[in-house]
């Protein structure tokens, strides 16, 4: 990949995780070739990148569109990552060091302190760092590729589910069960554990769907 491409490929990508495009926006070529400050050329080769991962739609005659997704298609791609997820937390627990136990008994100590200090876009950070942990000691690589494509498809959601009255207490006591479990070794408490927590992830959206998009 080109460095020019790259930059323009994580500039529009970041926008569109981030919201500041919204769902069915039209990307239009010219203008982001003007704002990136790169071809046309270049910014027509970043959104075929970006459709490959599911994030823009590219019609014939019509250009290029932020990829709008349905309740239905989101709670069925967290139905897919609440087994994805379990599997690997289960193949995570036997080889997970406890040098990474303490890293995320530290980081959900600075989970604890962003919520008390309504800092919520940290605590979402330190939310990705925690399962990254768990990804890295998962022995099934195939799995945590698609979770990993699945929570960049819906990132977007996830990024302001944190913002539905009463859901950050319940996500902290999530994240608290996940690490008790890891530090027992008990690889079908905590395949539980990550399964409810993603469960509780899918039914937030679903029942606060408006307000998320």
């Amino acid at each position: 990949m080109s460095t020019q491409m790259e930059v323009a490929y994580q500039f529009i990508k970041q926008r569109i995780l981030d919201g500041t495009y919204q769902p069915s926006q039209k990307l239009i070529e010219s203008d982001l070739s003007n704002l990136i400050n790169a071809s046309r050329n270049t910014i027509k080769k970043a959104l075929l990148k970006l459709q490959q991962e599911n994030l823009v739609c590219i019609e014939t005659n019509k250009g290029a569109t932020v990829k709008s997704f349905t309740l239905d298609e989101i709670v069925q791609f967290l139905e897919i990552r609440e087994v994805l997820e379990g599997l690997i937390a289960k193949t995570a627990a036997p080889y997970i060091s406890e040098d990474k136990l303490s890293l995320m008994e530290n980081i959900l100590e600075e989970m604890k302190g962003h919520l008390e200090n309504h800092r919520f876009d940290e605590y979402s950070n330190c939310n990705l760092s925690f399962h990254n942990i768990i990804y890295e000691a998962s022995s099934n690589t195939q799995a945590v590729s698609m979770v990993q494509m699945i929570k960049t498809q819906l990132r977007r959601f996830q990024l302001k589910t944190i913002l539905v009255p009463g859901r950050h207490e319940e996500s902290f006591k999530e994240h608290q069960k996940i690490l008790n479990a890891l530090k027992l070794r008990d690889e079908k408490w905590v395949e539980d554990a990550v399964k409810y927590h993603i469960s509780q992830v899918r039914r937030t959206i679903a029942e606060n769907y408006s307000f998320l998009m």
